[in-house]
């Protein structure tokens, strides 16, 4: 990584204090905040009823959700502050435990998993990216961006969830293509380079497992539409903050990937909100 006094690909300059990038590193204290909120608001629920959301009260998977974002924080912590390779093993590990969530649980709902089964399947997918990430780096050895490839998925899963029907089973993944421009992929990129982009297929993956159609429905104004406009926004920060870009300011209180940790923070918040209006449809 980095030396004392250089400054880091996050445009912050490397300091020889407990932390090396000051304010990338507490600036993470953000999701701490948020999953302690959720904690707490989850708390106060009391135990829900059958018609409702799996994010109301306290239960497996809310109780996953609020300690994902948590560990969001110091996952980000040990690479900002230590400026290692293992700290950067687990900022990324936090972001998959996290990114996992809500597409799994689209599909959860659609192929009728009990909550066990999307447990074990969720916790093995983590612990075998874990190990893959650590053994052969963030590709996975096969060109696979999980993390990326997961916004997508939840996009597409999320169509599906709203929108669900045999036919648009299949016409589902060309979400991805979508989801996959905004970013900068274009299409036309992809087809001519398909070896490099093979993991497109896997855009299909939640129409494979969604079997059935939800029994409950969601209200996506306005948490839904807030958390993507803070993400996008979030993601602009992310762009700027990087060494080279005319924004950075290696020395400067004021950094856009320290933004970036505050504003991805609310977006869970926003998304933790969209997923407690889940209510079972009325005939």
């Amino acid at each position: 990584m980095n030396e004392i006094g250089q400054v880091s690909k996050w445009c912050e300059r490397v300091y020889s204090g407990i932390f090396r990038e000051p304010v990338n590193t507490i600036s993470n204290l953000g999701f701490i905040c948020i999953g302690l909120f959720i904690f707490y608001t989850l708390q106060k629920d009391g135990h829900k009823t059958n018609d409702q959301s799996h994010f109301i009260g306290i239960n497996s998977i809310s109780i996953l959700y609020a300690s994902t974002v948590i560990f969001l924080g110091p996952g980000s912590m040990l690479m900002h502050g230590t400026n290692t390779a293992w700290g950067e093993w687990a900022d990324n590990l936090s972001m998959i435990m996290y990114i996992l969530i809500p597409w799994l649980y689209n599909v959860k709902c659609m192929a009728q998993w009990s909550t066990k089964k999307f447990l074990i399947i969720y916790f093995s997918i983590v612990t075998a990216y874990g190990v893959a990430r650590g053994a052969v780096g963030w590709d996975l050895g096969i060109g696979l961006d999980l993390f990326g490839l997961s916004i997508g998925l939840w996009m597409i899963s999320e169509f599906l969830y709203q929108f669900w029907s045999q036919l648009n089973r299949w016409l589902s993944g060309l979400i991805g293509f979508f989801v996959a421009a905004i970013f900068g992929i274009m299409p036309w990129d992809i087809f001519y380079n398909i070896n490099h982009y093979w993991w497109v297929i896997l855009f299909w993956l939640p129409a494979l497992f969604a079997s059935h159609q939800p029994i409950k429905r969601r209200t996506y104004w306005p948490w839904y539409i807030l958390g993507i406009a803070l993400y996008m926004l979030a993601f602009l920060f992310w762009l700027k903050g990087k060494l080279g870009d005319t924004w950075c300011n290696p020395d400067s209180i004021l950094q856009m990937h320290g933004a970036w940790h505050l504003l991805t923070a609310l977006s869970t918040l926003c998304f933790f909100y969209f997923l407690r209006t889940e209510r079972v449809k009325q005939s």
